[in-house]
């Protein structure tokens, strides 16, 4: 069961990654866009609208990847102080009221809106149009991920439910520990406090 767990982790680990690029896409394609208006007077008409799809992809694709990581945002401060069993039965409950009716709901409609889409080729309404269609299948696939990511996280509940603590997993980027910074670089408080006498006395100099 922990290699299927940790499978489809590995899965919507892979999409966030790659969809991660969009970032740098989007640099890129201001940046060149900037240049181009303001330097080479030639602006792009479609340039709006591929930002706008870039920013959708980033956001959309970012749930299941988030989601593996355990990596969203709680709304009860109280949380952390449960114990394992208890902070899964909670978010077993809550699974089952609002985040499977949510997301079925999510991709049953995007899947609407991109079969309607294809249909009538849509394109967006500027200059130079750009399909609409890709752009929308992303809707449903973000969903149809983030379901199969929840299910995984269901089965992690009732597991930490039955063992009394939360299954293993995939590691990946974490935000920077300050603490563990200092231990890993043997650095005290006290240290930072000498150095910052020193920057201090030697900019009054």
């Amino acid at each position: 069961m922990q290699k299927i767990l940790l499978g489809v982790d590995k899965l919507s680990t892979w999409f966030g990654q790659i969809c991660s690029w969009a970032a740098v896409g989007l640099t890129v394609l201001i940046g060149w866009e900037v240049f181009s208006r303001y330097v080479l007077n030639m602006p792009h008409g479609w340039v709006l609208d591929a930002q706008i799809m870039l920013y959708g992809v980033l956001f959309m694709m970012a749930g299941a990847y988030t989601l593996s990581k355990n990596g969203h945002v709680r709304g009860d401060v109280l949380y952390g102080f449960f114990k394992p069993r208890t902070q899964a039965t909670l978010d077993l409950i809550l699974y089952f009221l609002f985040f499977l009716p949510g997301v079925l709901a999510l991709t049953y409609a995007g899947w609407s809106f991109f079969s309607d889409s294809i249909k009538i080729n849509e394109q967006t309404f500027s200059a130079d149009p750009l399909p609409l269609y890709p752009f929308k299948f992303v809707i449903p696939l973000a969903g149809a991920l983030l379901l199969i990511q929840g299910m995984v996280e269901i089965i992690r509940c009732i597991i930490c439910i039955r063992e009394g603590e939360w299954p293993s997993r995939i590691d990946d980027v974490e935000e920077v520990d300050v603490d563990k910074l200092k231990q890993m670089v043997h650095v005290k408080d006290e240290d930072i406090a000498a150095l910052d006498k020193y920057v201090v006395s030697g900019e009054k100099k």
